[in-house]
């Protein structure tokens, strides 16, 4: 069982969380955030949105001291 955690992604452009899912995915960070781009221009631009929320809902990782 692998132990993957979603959280935000230290390969950030904004927020890190398009980096973030792609991490946890297992893709390229572009791809994700292309599609992303892609997704938010058709639905009328309400993935702004949902890009707050999920800033505000993954959390970020914590780096081992």
């Amino acid at each position: 069982m692998d132990n993957k955690k979603l959280t935000l992604s230290d390969d950030r452009l904004l927020g890190g969380v398009c980096g973030g899912i792609a991490e946890y995915l297992g893709l390229d960070p572009t791809l994700v955030r292309i599609a992303y781009a892609l997704l938010t221009v058709c639905t009328a631009f309400s993935g702004t949105i949902v890009y707050i929320l999920l800033y505000w809902i993954i959390p970020r990782k914590y780096k081992n001291l």
